[in-house]
């Protein structure tokens, strides 16, 4: 099994980028490579420096890099050997199974729909992020930021996307599905979020249980929370607020420290063919670590293939 990183993606990279590598490779089994992207010189001294002598990694050469700020269709376009461009061209012609980038959010989504594109049914694809729980484990919010505006049969997919991500990588036999709203009544909330209850509740797939509100966020009401991505962003944003202000004030407590980024790594594209993670644009190498995890589960559950069989147009 083979999974690319972009070791050029991140404000810290390569550095953190190659750290973090290595500290994945410890833990994933023999049979897993990582293919490092980016210019080759600089990353072959760094893994030199780092003392790597193992053949777990293997480095990919490009020659360009997509820079946080340039616009991603644009920068795509001009930028055909830059280390996102080439790993999603892996990706495609299945020469990696993952493909890992804490690099340009906007490059990372558009490269998916350009490259790999959606799978076959999927209306929009979908960023989601990983949910600490009260009573242990994580649930799945989504959409965290890809569609900040979606029609209700966008959100009743979102549920089945969400149940079955549930279901096989985070191994809930029967995930339960809530649609954040501003009330727990059927007829809450704008006319599109009335359509999509009515759209969830009749879908034999998911086990909608119907309205959630923002404070079940972390309780175990539901274990896939369905909204759009102006308002998963907001609550995500706010998740990592809370962790820096008891940071700063000195809190600890173990449920808290999973609203530290680093925990989960970063957010899967799901609906996509192929696995591809976005990691955050200040990744630590803990946090490339966990991303480059989260992909090894994410393929390990053969995900893609299972949103082909299960979705429904």
């Amino acid at each position: 099994m083979r999974i690319a990183l972009d070791a050029m993606g991140g404000d810290f990279a390569p550095e953190a980028i190659i750290k973090g590598a290595l500290l994945a490779l410890e833990q994933l089994d023999k049979d897993y490579e990582i293919l490092l992207i980016g210019k080759e010189d600089i990353i072959q001294s760094l893994l030199k420096n780092y003392g790597y002598t193992g053949d777990g990694i293997k480095v990919i050469n490009a020659t360009q890099v997509i820079e946080m700020g340039e616009h991603p269709t644009k920068a795509l376009t001009q930028k055909p050997d830059s280390s996102i461009a080439i790993g999603y061209g892996l990706l495609k012609a299945q020469k990696a199974h993952a493909f890992c980038s804490a690099g340009n959010t906007g490059a990372m989504l558009v490269g998916a729909m350009f490259s790999v594109k959606a799978i076959e049914g999927i209306l929009r694809p979908t960023i989601a992020s990983l949910v600490p729980k009260l009573k242990g484990g994580f649930g799945i919010m989504l959409d965290v930021g890809a569609n900040a505006d979606c029609k209700p049969e966008v959100l009743e997919q979102f549920g089945e996307i969400g149940s079955i991500y549930a279901k096989y990588v985070l191994e809930i036999e029967n995930p339960k599905v809530g649609l954040m709203n501003l009330g727990e009544e059927e007829g809450k909330g704008t006319v599109n979020l009335q359509a999509a209850y009515q759209r969830l509740k009749a879908n034999p797939i998911v086990n909608f249980i119907g309205n959630i509100e923002g404070r079940d966020v972390f309780n175990d009401k539901a274990d896939v929370i369905v909204c759009d991505g102006y308002t998963g962003n907001i609550i995500l944003k706010m998740a990592e607020s809370i962790y820096e202000i008891m940071n700063e004030k000195n809190m600890h407590d173990p449920f808290f420290d999973y609203f530290n980024y680093e925990a989960v790594g970063g957010s899967p594209i799901l609906g996509i063919n192929g696995v591809a993670v976005i990691g955050h644009g200040v990744s630590s190498p803990l946090a490339v670590c966990n991303m480059v995890l989260q992909a090894q589960r994410m393929v390990a559950s053969n995900i893609s293939e299972r949103f082909r069989k299960n979705i429904t147009a």
